[in-house]
């Protein structure tokens, strides 16, 4: 069969497959997960808005799609790139392909490239920018498409809810104020089963609307993009600082320690996948952690913070958590609510509620 799609990366590769999902041609920054479950999860991650995942275990669609494990109603991610796509499906909860979805939400994928290959080059150069197009496009014509393109930044502002929406637990003993920067359905989900009331709230909503809503407790969640462009965020977070407990995943890692006067930096390919060692300061203990970023917080601005980290990720000693006992502040930079798992780290939503609990008595 005659490839009829390729990749080419703005170095000038090629890599050439064969279309699945939507047929449109698309610019996206180029990324590696190295999960081998979950790819719908992945699909439907908000946080992937506007990044081509080359999913690095080979075999990808195999179980369908299932109408219970989206993470967001409408999926957002740029593109996906894999070794072999299954068309169908052997999973009794599957309701539709891997493709038919794509295709529903204008996601292009190809597929037959060697994937090995591509995330050794995005190891050793980094992530950039990538045009997913027809097998027949010319190199110099995808070059200048690709030259004359930026990756948009305005992800949080695309994928955050436009109006605030309240998520009930089966009996409400607390009450969160979660802001949305692009929260996956697994994080109120976890919230909900540990008796928590969940408002979502746009990623733009001030800090005196919040204030306005009496919570126990305020929520930053995971999204995409560099979180120096959330500033209003930000702003909202320093002025709650003290007034609540505050608990942020990921992205919300991230703006909680730019609150607090930290800097965040890019790093060369990221951390995406669900095999990530953590090493938890307090106990020694090692995490195996599910992960799905481009920043992280720099440590040497951290010490001048009142912000303490609390991880450590093994492989590359990045800073994976913080907190800040007094004003009754953590946060850490992956997932403990990650679906289909690891199951490690659920722990942390149970420490949120005890900080909502303890602030509750001392009221």
């Amino acid at each position: 069969m005659e490839y009829n799609k390729k990749l080419i990366l703005e170095d000038g590769q090629e890599y050439y497959g064969y279309s699945f999902g939507d047929n449109k041609d698309k610019v996206c920054e180029i990324v590696f997960n190295t999960s081998m479950v979950g790819y719908q999860e992945i699909l439907s991650d908000p946080s992937y808005t506007y990044q081509a995942v080359v999913m690095t275990y080979p075999l990808i669609g195999n179980y369908g799609m299932a109408d219970d494990d989206y993470e967001t109603a409408v999926p957002t991610i740029g593109a996906m790139i894999v070794r072999e796509y299954n068309d169908k499906p052997s999973n009794f909860r599957s309701t539709s392909t891997l493709s038919e979805v794509m295709k529903k939400y204008n996601i292009p994928g190809i597929y037959g490239v060697d994937t090995r290959k591509i995330t050794r080059s995005i190891r050793d150069h980094g992530s950039r920018k990538v045009l997913i197009t027809d097998a027949k496009t010319p190199i110099e014509k995808g070059l200048e498409i690709l030259n004359k393109t930026d990756v948009p930044r305005n992800a949080v502002s695309v994928v955050s809810c436009k109006k605030s929406y309240v998520s009930h637990a089966k009996y409400d003993q607390y009450h969160v104020a979660a802001i949305d920067c692009g929260m996956k359905t697994n994080i109120i989900r976890s919230l909900n089963l540990r008796g928590c009331k969940v408002t979502v709230l746009p990623w733009n909503t001030s800090a005196e609307e919040i204030k306005k809503l009496n919570p126990d407790g305020i929520f930053i969640s995971n999204g995409p993009g560099d979180p120096t462009d959330v500033l209003e965020t930000t702003n909202t977070i320093k002025a709650l600082i003290g007034k609540y407990p505050i608990f942020g995943i990921c992205l919300g890692h991230q703006i909680i320690s730019l609150a607090y006067g930290a800097k965040t930096y890019k790093l060369k390919f990221g951390h995406r996948g669900g095999n990530h060692p953590v090493r938890n300061l307090e106990n020694g203990r090692i995490e195996i952690t599910s992960q799905n970023h481009s920043y992280a917080v720099d440590m040497e601005s951290l010490k001048s913070t009142d912000l303490v980290p609390t991880h450590i990720n093994i492989l590359d000693e990045t800073i994976e958590g913080v907190k800040c006992e007094k004003d009754k502040v953590f946060s850490v930079q992956y997932h403990p609510e990650s679906a289909p798992g690891p199951q490690d780290s659920a722990y942390l939503f149970d420490r949120f509620m005890k900080l909502m609990e303890e602030e509750k008595s001392n009221a």
